[in-house]
């Protein structure tokens, strides 16, 4: 089974709106990932809108040809109207404090249980697949398939942090989570820091990979390789090798 490439376009908005102008034109280079190969565009819109703003969102919808995928925090009422009202294929919730530089964290399925089962319902009456970020952590990956998430995104900040120092005890747990989700019947994505040196290994262990959403190391490594290639190559990290 290939795992899905979904890149994550937040970077590309960071860059167009630190001159205030449409340059770079992210709807172009959203199609110009597509074109290129990936298999899914993410977007992660945050309150302060300090890259993907709420009005990029539609004009994305419209475009997109592969699967489109919107991230964020459910408490925030503002970000469940948008994507009810614009309907991606898939919405990954993440448990980000307000002010969170980047996604630290999954969910505790647990505690947030009832809040969890009425937020993925809600999504998943307009034909929303819901996807949760979820740490792998056994009673936490139970929990999300108790709530009604059709998958986990495993939070992959540790095993990024710890690759080169150990990678054999670093993805270790991962690879038992995905034991659990699994045998669950829950689906499994990943994501956050992963690049072209932990990638593969990563896809390579973890078996029923469904896909990975990348976007900062892609975009840092566009400036070496160019974007068109490193697309490529991180097509590449998940080709399964005979």
């Amino acid at each position: 089974m290939k795992t899905r490439l979904s890149v994550n376009v937040n970077k590309i908005a960071l860059i167009r709106n630190a001159r205030g102008s449409n340059y770079p034109d992210l709807i172009k280079v959203s199609k110009d990932i597509e074109a290129y190969g990936a298999e899914g565009i993410t977007v992660h819109p945050r309150p302060d809108e300090r890259h993907i703003t709420y009005a990029d969102i539609p004009a994305l919808k419209a475009i997109a040809t592969t699967e489109f995928n919107i991230e964020g925090n459910p408490r925030t009422q503002k970000f469940m109207d948008l994507v009810l009202a614009n309907a991606p294929d898939q919405c990954t919730l993440v448990p980000d404090a307000q002010n969170a530089l980047t996604s630290d964290s999954g969910w505790d399925t647990i505690t947030h249980e009832a809040f969890l089962t009425e937020t993925i319902g809600a999504l998943k009456e307009k034909g929303i697949r819901v996807s949760i970020f979820c740490d792998p952590i056994e009673k936490f990956i139970e929990g999300a398939k108790k709530v009604g998430a059709d998958r986990i995104e495993f939070y992959t900040g540790p095993y990024a942090e710890n690759y080169h120092k150990d990678r054999a005890a670093a993805i270790q747990p991962y690879v038992n989570g995905a034991k659990i989700a699994n045998e669950l019947g829950i689906g499994i994505n990943a994501g956050h820091d992963l690049n072209l040196d932990n990638l593969r290994y990563f896809q390579e262990n973890i078996p029923n990979l469904l896909e990975v959403s990348i976007g900062h190391a892609l975009v840092v490594d566009s400036l070496y390789y160019g974007l068109q290639n490193t697309v490529q190559m991180y097509l590449e990290c998940l080709t399964v090798k005979d």
